[in-house]
């Protein structure tokens, strides 16, 4: 039986978790869900022995990649995925970006260096952008009273559906070393998903408003720090991959 590794059982790779598991793979994870304490050296290492592949949603911390200052040296010879952010690429001014663009220039600068040592350990590392889903979507912000439509033109935005992340670990597990962008087919601004989410439930639209206006965080803040059209072609081409929802209208009626 195939066995996968999971670090960091989180909102995406439980998704990943149940696919494999629906494929026969036998499936062990760090995280809040999963059967084995990241701190454990001797658990972890004891699980990563038995592992032919292994998948890293963690995030980095402190400026560093805690799965490889811990266990780098462990994942020799495993097929690696690493699940990596478009952040990595900055500010394109609402241009296109792909693998060969830039990276480390932006707000997401440990990121790109984290991705960065994945990729000189033979990983696929597959950047996404944001990421939305069941329970995760415009649709919910807009039942909350959470949306907002923020007044600035030309801001565009790249996302993915989670279950198009699941189906690219799927494709990229096997595939050749390197990074892949995983992003829908259709940029756009996050007002328009915001707007189609209120027509799809028939409510008013927020009012659009500044960024002071809004009281975003400064965490929302730095979302829009960053302007940039992701794209896919070559997960498409060297993966096979093809995205399930190709545009978030379409992701957005299957979530209602």
């Amino acid at each position: 039986m195939a066995t996968m590794f999971i670090f960091g059982l989180g909102y995406t790779a439980k998704r990943v978790k149940s696919a494999l598991e629906a494929d026969g793979f036998a499936v062990r994870a760090t995280g809040r869900d999963g059967d084995t304490d990241f701190a454990d050296g001797d658990a972890v290492s004891e699980a990563l022995s038995g592992a032919d592949h292994v998948l890293s949603s963690v995030p980095p911390a402190d400026g560093s990649d805690p799965v490889l200052d811990a266990y780098g040296e462990a994942l020799t010879g495993k097929r690696l995925v690493y699940l990596s952010s478009t952040g990595v690429y900055g500010d394109a001014d609402g241009a296109w970006v792909d693998e060969a663009s830039p990276t480390g220039g932006g707000r997401r600068s440990a990121r790109a260096r984290c991705d960065a040592r994945w990729l000189d350990m033979g990983a696929r590392a597959l950047r996404l952008p944001g990421i939305y889903g069941p329970g995760r979507s415009a649709l919910d912000r807009v039942r909350a009273g959470r949306a907002h439509r923020i007044d600035l033109p030309g801001q565009v935005f790249s996302r993915v559906h989670v279950d198009d992340i699941v189906s690219g670990v799927l494709a990229a597990m096997n595939a050749q070393a390197g990074a892949y962008n995983l992003s829908d087919d259709l940029p756009c601004s996050q007002n328009a998903v915001i707007e189609e989410a209120c027509r799809l439930l028939g409510v008013d639209q927020p009012p659009l408003q500044t960024m002071d206006e809004a009281g975003l965080s400064a965490m929302a803040r730095g979302f829009y720090a960053e302007n940039r059209r992701v794209a896919n072609g070559r997960a498409k081409r060297v993966l096979g991959w093809q995205p399930e929802f190709a545009d978030y209208k379409t992701g957005l009626r299957s979530l209602l």
